[in-house]
């Protein structure tokens, strides 16, 4: 009964300060500040400084404001329109057209930006004007663009995965490692759709591109070569254990000016946005974590984690069925919260539950990672729905329908993943140990 009055009390707190339009990492700590007042006699400032210190102190965690800010270099070059440039030529010629360049375009930016809104953004001011212009359907458009942009939560580097490592006290670079496999075959999934729904429909008629000869392709394919010698370096230097995860944000950074200035897309005044737009955006998954950090301690008090995997235990739920459960339970998470809150507010009671079933916790991290990209696409707070109104003009309901075909591609995604863990697995499984640790 106590732990009920304690998920009452709990909920109540942090739906009322939610609501009252406050930060998610304050409303955080306000519950985890009320928690503490009800539930122990420990003092309370000294219990915020120590455990807001500690987890704002990882050094795994100095990896996410250098991803951060390679994101925010390569958004403000010339990338999006030389990628478009250089997939177009390949794309054209199989079933489906131009609408691959979604995709693949999303696909490779986000092996470069660990942000889905970044990713989104950047692909999506280059492809929707070039394929309004092809006649391409406006709903497939967005759908695709939508449930594209979600792989920069997945393939490395992700800041979602940066951030439940830490929560979770696991190897970033293992994490990182694990999620390229599912993250190309999400990516495989998505262009399926496309050639399944460009031969079934009679409403797709784009208009034709000109031919090209092999040699021009190849030809147009050096607008690649840059981004994919990035790409080798920060993830190829995790693989062979040459850097760890922070030291391959460091290398990605560098290289990503070295991009830009070879670009000559970035003055000094764009260089100090890129800055100011890393800070704000790393002071604020900072000042969540921190509350997040504060209320799994709160509630460690009130053995409510401890509590709620017994009960869960008690119920002898399979492997499979707890999966079903935390689908749903994040999926109607992600209808109110963004990804990396979800992460991060959950994490404290999920993970006994998870060691208790004996599930791998680098392949639980895909999983949840791969769940709250559904989030992203949620109504009434999926982000990239808003990110995509803001670009096209249309009402939500009419972005939320075009990005349903995808959501439904991520739920079958889910059951592969449980069908055949080792696609998250196998490749962590196989890397050299980082030097250095």
């Amino acid at each position: 009964m106590d732990q009920v009055y304690a998920i009452g009390l709990f909920l109540f707190v942090l739906f009322l300060l939610l609501g009252s339009g406050v930060w998610i990492g304050l409303a955080l700590l306000g519950v985890a500040y009320v928690g503490m007042e009800i539930f122990t006699a420990r003092p309370i400032g000294d219990a915020m400084m120590t455990v807001m210190w500690r987890s704002a102190s990882s050094w795994s965690l100095t990896a996410l404001p250098m991803f951060i800010w390679m994101g925010e270099i390569l958004y403000r070059t010339r990338l999006s329109e030389d990628m478009f440039r250089g997939l177009a030529p390949w794309m054209a010629r199989l079933p489906g057209g131009l609408m691959h360049t979604n995709i693949a375009g999303c696909t490779v930016f986000a092996a470069v930006s660990g942000s889905s809104a970044a990713t989104l953004t950047t692909v999506g001011k280059m492809t929707i004007p070039e394929l309004r212009k092809r006649n391409y359907p406006e709903r497939m458009v967005i759908g695709t663009l939508a449930g594209s942009a979600t792989l920069g939560l997945m393939i490395p580097p992700s800041l979602t995965l940066i951030v439940y490592g830490v929560s979770i006290n696991e190897s970033i670079t293992k994490l990182f490692i694990a999620g390229i496999l599912p993250g190309l075959i999400l990516a495989a999934m998505f262009m399926v759709y496309v050639v399944g729904a460009s031969q079934l429909s009679k409403s797709y008629r784009p208009t034709p591109e000109p031919p090209m000869t092999f040699m021009e392709k190849v030809h147009r394919s050096r607008f690649l070569v840059p981004v994919f010698i990035l790409i080798l370096l920060v993830i190829g230097s995790m693989y062979m254990g040459v850097a760890t995860a922070t030291e391959a944000a460091a290398i990605g950074v560098i290289g990503s000016l070295l991009l830009a200035a070879w670009q000559r897309s970035l003055s000094l005044g764009t260089f100090c946005e890129t800055l100011m737009g890393a800070a704000r955006t790393s002071a604020m998954i900072a000042l969540i974590l921190s509350g997040a950090a504060f209320l799994s301690l709160a509630m460690g008090f009130t053995g409510l984690p401890r509590g709620l995997a017994t009960a869960i235990a008690a119920m002898e739920l399979s492997r499979f069925e707890l999966l079903m459960v935390l689908m749903v339970f994040y999926i109607v998470l992600g209808c109110f919260l963004d990804g990396i809150s979800i992460v991060v507010l959950t994490i404290a009671i999920v993970e006994p539950m998870i060691r208790q079933t004996g599930i791998d916790i680098i392949w639980f991290g895909i999983f949840v990672v791969l769940v709250v990209e559904m989030a992203q696409i949620t109504p009434p707070i999926g982000f990239n729905l808003f990110v995509l109104q803001g670009m096209t003009g249309h009402e939500m309901n009419f972005i939320a329908r075009a990005a349903l075909p995808m959501f439904v591609i991520m739920v079958l995604m889910v059951f592969l993943l449980i069908a055949f863990p080792e696609l998250a697995t196998w490749l962590p499984d196989n890397m050299r140990p980082a030097a250095g640790g």
